[in-house]
């Protein structure tokens, strides 16, 4: 699933870099020129909401997600993976949960017709990136469940923050 792996980093990184620009060109255009676009603030939400929903993939595939896990750490490596494929079991029914209201929301909206105030987009063709993203976090569960089952990983690789700190401050202590 390289090329899936690929269309996030893009994704994310193309908003971002879009978001950024437009936000930039915005500010030269207001200050510079004393006008501007009257809708680079509902774009700019945009980008952000694609970066956000795919974002929140992105960061389960490389456990970037913060996790309280400093007990399961100190579990056996049986147990420890035990107790990973319930949360990853607990995940998945949470994003079954917001995958099934992100649905029935975009529908509903793609009913009603609304379109943005400062652009002419339909709301729900913007608000389906919700449901998107969402399937795309179900898939990271999904393919962190099968590490676990096969036994290739016996625990979710949180971000460990204490760890990165200490590691920080050793790099900044040898400089």
């Amino acid at each position: 699933m390289k090329i899936l792996d690929h269309l996030e980093e893009w994704i994310i990184g193309t908003m971002l870099a879009a978001m950024t620009f437009l936000t930039f060109l915005q500010v030269v255009m207001r200050y510079v020129f004393n006008s501007g676009f009257s809708w680079a603030l509902e774009l700019s939400t945009v980008f952000f909401a694609f970066m956000i929903f795919v974002g929140i993939s992105y960061g389960v595939r490389v456990g970037s997600h913060i996790g309280v896990d400093a007990l399961v750490k100190m579990l056996g490596h049986n147990m420890r993976r035990n107790v990973s494929i319930l949360a990853v079991l607990l995940s998945l029914l949470y994003v079954g949960f917001v995958l099934t209201g992100a649905t029935i929301y975009v529908l509903k909206m793609k009913d009603v017709g609304i379109e943005f105030e400062d652009m002419a987009i339909e709301r729900w063709q913007v608000l389906a990136v919700m449901p998107l993203g969402y399937l795309l976090t179900g898939w990271r569960f999904i393919q962190i469940l099968i590490g676990l089952v096969t036994g290739k990983t016996d625990s979710l690789h949180l971000a460990d923050e204490a760890a990165e700190a200490l590691k920080l401050k050793a790099e900044e202590g040898q400089s």
